[in-house]
């Protein structure tokens, strides 16, 4: 049976204006480049997507991951 894939999740937010900018956070995961995984973990509310978000604004494009089946 298949899992439909919520839409929200294909695509990156814009980055908001009026955010407060954590330049620590975004150094944190620019260091996290250099791993296998990182973790962003808090509640709900706290401003996950919205880090995210204004991080990957300043990284340079890169090409999308393709969610089908296997070849």
């Amino acid at each position: 049976m298949s899992t439909p894939i919520l839409a929200t999740k294909l695509y990156i937010p814009p980055p908001r204006p009026k955010v407060v900018l954590r330049p620590r956070l975004n150094e944190r995961l620019n260091e996290g480049l250099q791993r296998r995984l990182t973790l962003i973990s808090a509640p709900a509310g706290f401003g996950k997507t919205t880090l995210v978000s204004e991080w990957v604004a300043t990284l340079p494009p890169i090409s999308p991951l393709p969610l089908g089946e296997g070849r």
